[in-house]
């Protein structure tokens, strides 16, 4: 009996050590190059508890003693490890040509039976070249076919459908097809239905075949925006050289928006061709963060210059202008009353929509206290309340609510911004943080509203003092121009999520910036010293402009800085003295006469900022200014210039002197700096991937 009571407390202690439950945690890396692999899936075996790594590889797992964990990754070989003894889990994965899904083009590539494959056999070439594992027949059962048949290795088998069929940018048929001359191909890429059908829609459902040849190209032609993806942006002219000594001050808004850096990035990942709206140079230099120090005076900012040579331009000056936002922790932020608002309508369904727009907020309710509230409006054919203002600690009641939700029905978008407001507004919080946060494609109608009814809907509800954050999610109807004016007029910001990094980014890393604003109506005048400086040009902020009067009016809006926010402007100036093709002469003037003052020969130029705290109705000024010394450029100034003179290439700027790439990658490592984010790092893969598929 004895020997049965030990043996039933052995067997107890073992069960209960293997029942019981542990953290399981690891970082996840690629073999090829070492860098992290966010957005990893990692899955325990047999049920449906899963989570995802973080921007640096970092995951967080609870499991028992001998549970499987599955690792898998888009374009990787899945693994699987037994969870023992360690609490550590980390390793390497290997990339897996063969991962992708079955797609069968059947394209008359050319007809065998005549033998008539001209120019097209270097397509087949191209594409057998391009992804490991296709296979071309042009045989069945033995027998010639007079249709070639494209096979890309994958799990289906039994797929045989006709592909969607774009050549730069375009759709086209299969005749055209059959006459691309070989010489003018320069790249053959093969999307399969999953990739296919979120860049096309239902017209890349049976895979797409995309065919990009030789030459500069006129980005605008090669566009597929238009198409396909039913996108808009703003136009924007870019800025020119402006003659000091008839304009001596620039004026413009600060702009703390990031999502053209984001939207270019998914572009660049997708394989689309860049449209030049899309393209906002103030956003690509401002997504990255910069080592300004915190401020130390009673203003909430610190105003940082610097002068170098132009890295581009020998014959002219590079400045830059940085403002850095106090940061403060989270526990010193005020309450927050926060009012999602979601849109749930039928354009929302694709993965990259509402299923990551859920995964996104999870990151920012997490972060949530007891004291900030939380509700949640949802519009699609009709707008509603799903969860009544709930407390930050109550996580699982809120989690709860945005699981539930479902994609479906039209987009009354205006019937959901006025009922936001509405909650917001029933709820204020004074001396808090109120802020409608606005999530969604962009493609909603306003129902009885224009869109000149929305903003200046917008810009009465925000006299109340809940402001407006947007994000946008997914491609395919993006409405970029629209979410940017209704952050503008809200008095928020505008950022896009394009995959759970960027979710991680905005809702951890950046919490505080993105959700609470330290200073509103923030602009910005550079008084340029005529003796100093022949002429300049602001670079990027062409959205952002003000009238130089616009700077002492307190009743015009402008941009507004977060809790660590920093904000970057460069200019390129033309010294006095210095002749330049970029600068046109201009006839001489009959009643005019400009006079420079000689009183100010070791001053280059002066900036005046003015700013709001989110509560007051009258300005704050600050004045700072440049001496005439030059300097070495520091690491930020070379990865600022990279970024700038990237996103001039890509708009086709007249002003970037003929430069190339290589430069543009130079100023980058030279800039890289310590990255702890890798940020810098992701750059520099995005603008070499884009080499290679223009």
């Amino acid at each position: 009996m004895k020997n049965f009571i030990f043996i039933l407390l052995i067997a107890f202690f073992s069960w209960h050590s293997n029942a019981q439950e542990k953290e399981i945690s690891g970082i996840i890396t690629s073999v090829s190059d070492g860098l992290p692999l966010p957005g990893l899936n990692v899955m325990i075996k047999g049920t449906s508890n899963s989570t995802q790594t973080d921007f640096d590889g970092k995951y967080s797992i609870k499991a028992h003693l001998g549970d499987i964990l599955i690792f898998s990754y888009v374009g990787f070989k899945t693994i699987e490890k037994t969870v023992g003894s360690e609490n550590i889990i980390s390793f390497a994965m290997e990339e897996d040509a063969e991962a992708l899904d079955e797609v069968i083009v059947v394209g008359s590539v050319f007809d065998v039976s005549k033998g008539s494959a001209k120019g097209v056999s270097t397509i087949d070439s191209k594409l057998k070249n391009r992804i490991s594992g296709i296979k071309i027949n042009s045989k069945q059962h033995g027998q010639p076919v007079s249709k070639r048949q494209i096979k890309i290795k994958g799990r289906q088998s039994n797929i045989n459908r006709e592909p969607l069929y774009i050549l730069d940018g375009k759709p086209i048929t299969e005749i055209i097809l059959r006459n691309i001359k070989a010489n003018k191909v320069k790249h053959v890429e093969i999307l399969n239905a999953l990739q296919g059908s979120a860049i096309y829609g239902y017209k890349g459902t049976k895979g797409v075949v995309i065919i990009r040849t030789k030459g500069k190209s006129n980005n605008t032609d090669l566009s597929i925006i238009d198409d396909f993806l039913n996108e808009s942006y703003t136009q924007i002219q870019e800025n020119p050289f402006k003659k000091t000594n008839q304009n001596p001050l620039s004026t413009f808004s600060i702009d703390v928006d990031k999502a053209a850096y984001s939207n270019i990035r998914r572009m660049i990942n997708n394989g689309q061709r860049i449209r030049q709206d899309a393209v906002k140079i103030e956003e690509m230099i401002n997504y990255f963060n910069y080592n300004y120090p915190q401020p130390a005076g009673e203003h909430p900012f610190s105003i940082n210059t610097e002068v170098v040579q132009t890295p581009w331009y020998t014959e002219t000056q590079l400045v830059r202008i940085g403002l850095q936002g106090k940061t403060y922790d989270n526990s010193e932020l005020p309450a927050s009353n926060l009012t999602f608002l979601i849109d749930v309508s039928g354009s929302m369904s694709s993965q990259n929509k509402l299923p990551l727009l859920k995964s996104a907020f999870k990151l920012l309710v997490n972060q949530l206290r007891a004291k900030d509230k939380v509700s949640i409006v949802v519009y699609a054919g009709a707008a509603g309340v799903v969860l009544e203002p709930t407390s930050g600690d109550d996580r699982e009641k809120i989690l709860s609510a945005l699981n539930n939700l479902k994609s479906g029905g039209s987009t009354a978008g205006g019937a959901g911004i006025k009922l936001a407001y509405k909650l917001a507004e029933k709820h204020f919080k004074k001396n808090g943080n109120n802020r409608v946060i606005l999530a969604t494609d962009g493609d909603f109608n306003v129902g009885a509203l224009s869109d000149r009814d929305m903003k200046t809907l917008i810009e009465e509800k925000r006299k109340s003092g809940v402001f407006l954050s947007v994000l946008g999610f997914g491609y395919g109807n993006y409405k970029d121009s629209k979410l940017e004016t209704l952050a503008d007029k809200g008095n928020g910001n505008h950022a896009y999520i394009d995959n759970m990094q960027e979710a991680q980014k905005v809702f951890g890393k950046e919490f505080g910036g993105t959700l609470f604003t330290i200073a509103k109506d923030v602009k910005i005048q550079v008084e340029f010293n005529p003796n100093k400086v022949q002429a300049y040009r602001l670079i990027g902020y062409e959205n952002r402009l003000l009238a130089d009067e616009d700077f002492v009016d307190d009743t015009k809006d402008a941009g507004e800085l977060g809790s660590g926010h920093t904000v970057t402007a460069l200019y390129e100036i033309l010294p006095t003295g210095v002749k330049s093709d970029y600068l046109k002469k201009l006839p001489d003037l009959k009643y005019t006469k400009t006079e420079s003052v000689s009183n100010y020969n070791d001053e280059l130029f002066t900036v005046k900022f003015r700013y709001k705290k989110p509560d007051a109705s009258k300005s704050i000024e600050m004045v700072h200014v440049q001496d005439t010394n030059m300097s070495d450029a520091s690491d930020d100034m070379n990865f600022a210039s990279a970024v700038a003179l990237y996103g001039m290439q890509l708009r086709n700027s007249k002003y970037d002197n003929n430069s190339t790439l290589d430069k543009v990658l130079e100023l980058a490592e030279r800039g890289r700096g310590e990255d702890k984010n890798g940020y810098r790092a992701e750059f520099i893969r995005l603008v070499k991937s884009y080499d290679y598929l223009k």
